[in-house]
């Protein structure tokens, strides 16, 4: 930073040989797959937050709902993944779990998980898919 103050930084333009274009990320490849080790789960919702989202669904009061995971934190436990283990939302993974920070519905806007537990009801065995 010091040399970049002092304007003694020496730019270098890439080559254009080998360059390319990431493809666009589809839908599916934004699902969560709770089957994987909690460490990758955790880097696919923190790599695609907040756009295009990294999502999973979940049957609440007799309806699929999808739900897009913004943020989460690595937890303990173990269970069957994709189910929930605690109140606080913490799902099973391949190895671990996560518990999930903030997440949105579709159609609504943004919110911690703490909110979203005040208004819906996800007791300990609830599988996300």
């Amino acid at each position: 930073m010091a040399a970049l103050e002092r304007g003694g930084l020496t730019l270098t333009k890439q080559a254009d040989a080998g360059v390319t274009y990431a493809a666009k990320i589809e839908k599916a490849e934004a699902r969560i797959d709770w089957s994987k080790p909690a460490n990758a789960v955790l880097r696919h919702i923190h790599g695609l937050s907040p756009f295009p989202g990294a999502w999973s669904e979940v049957t609440l009061d007799g309806e699929a709902v999808r739900l897009k995971i913004l943020r989460c934190a690595l937890a303990d436990g173990r269970g069957e993944p994709g189910a929930v283990i605690n109140e606080q939302l913490t799902i099973a993974c391949a190895d671990g779990a996560v518990r999930v920070t903030e997440l949105q519905r579709a159609g609504k806007g943004p919110m911690k998980a703490a909110d979203f537990l005040r208004g819906t009801r996800v007791a300990p065995g609830l599988r996300f898919g």
